[in-house]
């Protein structure tokens, strides 16, 4: 099995609709993006939710953000976004559009509006989220990375590993694949055990995460730490390399072993492996602006959502009225901004 890079291949939007949403979709589509000449290049995975419900990309909060899946020496750069959005208006529920967790400066998102632009549509973009990244230049190596880190993340990752040598038998191991499925399945459940005692609500979809680590893992793109204090797992970490990216996908620590600063210790094990072993180009923290995760990257960009109205009917121009309405009405409540000097 292959896999395209996170978040944008065929595997990624299969394991979605197979136990990522939490009630299934009336419908699915592949929307094909070809070029002026009649060549495939890629699709757009899209989903209606509800009999009377609009057109929406197949994407929840599982995903790190949002889209296209390729083909083989596929272009998005020579894609007829036009026509592509002529066909979209022709799926059920195209009298609306919605797509979310994009990149808000990916060329393909602005030639997308363009093209549903052509074929008679209003579109808006909204703030979906912050992400923080680090790109791999100009580090060296991980000591190069951890000097420039802020002095109390770097004190705080020592002081916790003297105390876990001096007052614990610990370990901590990575897991990469499924070359060894004992090793596979332990971590596994090393992980759920974890993520069940700590802070972090339940998961809406209990078989999602299991399915993801071992489709990862098949791939060799799985990057599962485990801290282990008196051989029981006190904190634990999914990471996802694929591409030249390490994405930071989901984390947790028994609150008890709060005291050893558990997940701190694990993220800059993880991070000295993806840096120096992967040679990743980039490290990626995907969904939030936590404070925290200042410490560990360096930069941040957002990322948007897309929304396009069809005015020439009437569910698509009364959508449109209240998405406008609706902002006009939020910025009226919202404090005014000091003038400056």
């Amino acid at each position: 099995m292959t896999w395209p890079p996170a978040f944008q291949s065929q595997t990624w939007f299969e394991l979605l609709l197979q136990c990522g949403l939490e009630r299934p979709p009336v419908g699915v589509h592949a929307l094909h993006l070809m070029t002026t000449d009649g060549q495939f290049q890629a699709h757009l995975p899209c989903m209606q939710t509800h009999p009377r419900g609009h057109l929406r990309s197949l994407s929840n909060y599982y995903a790190g953000w949002y889209g296209p899946v390729l083909a083989t020496g596929g272009d998005l750069s020579v894609v007829d976004w036009a026509a592509a959005a002529r066909l979209a208006a022709r799926l059920p529920g195209a009298w609306m559009i919605e797509m979310a967790s994009m990149g808000a400066d990916d060329a393909w998102v602005m030639a997308w509006r363009r093209g549903l632009a052509s074929a008679g549509y209003v579109t808006d973009t909204y703030f979906s989220h912050g992400n923080w990244y680090l790109p791999r230049a100009p580090w060296r190596d991980f000591d190069h990375y951890w000097q420039a880190r802020p002095s109390k993340l770097r004190h705080t990752v020592d002081r916790a590993r003297k105390r876990l040598d001096r007052d614990a038998d610990w370990s901590l191991e990575i897991i990469r694949d499924d070359a060894d499925p004992l090793a596979l399945a332990r971590g596994i459940e090393a992980f759920e055990a974890v993520y069940a005692d700590s802070w972090k609500s339940a998961e809406p979809n209990p078989a999602f995460m299991p399915s993801l680590m071992r489709a990862a893992a098949s791939a060799a793109c799985l990057r599962l730490g485990v801290l282990r204090v008196g051989g029981v797992a006190v904190a634990a970490q999914l990471w996802l390399v694929d591409a030249g990216k390490a994405c930071i996908y989901k984390l947790a620590y028994r609150e008890d072993a709060a005291r050893w600063s558990a997940g701190s210790v694990l993220t800059a094990a993880l991070m000295r492996h993806v840096i120096e072993v992967d040679q990743v180009q980039e490290v990626d923290y995907l969904m939030g602006d936590e404070p925290y995760k200042r410490d560990w990257m360096t930069h941040r960009r957002e990322r948007i959502g897309l929304v396009a109205f069809r005015w020439r009917d009437p569910r698509g121009l009364w959508a449109c009225a209240r998405h406008h309405a609706g902002r006009w009405l939020r910025r009226l409540k919202s404090p005014a901004t000091p003038a400056s000097g």
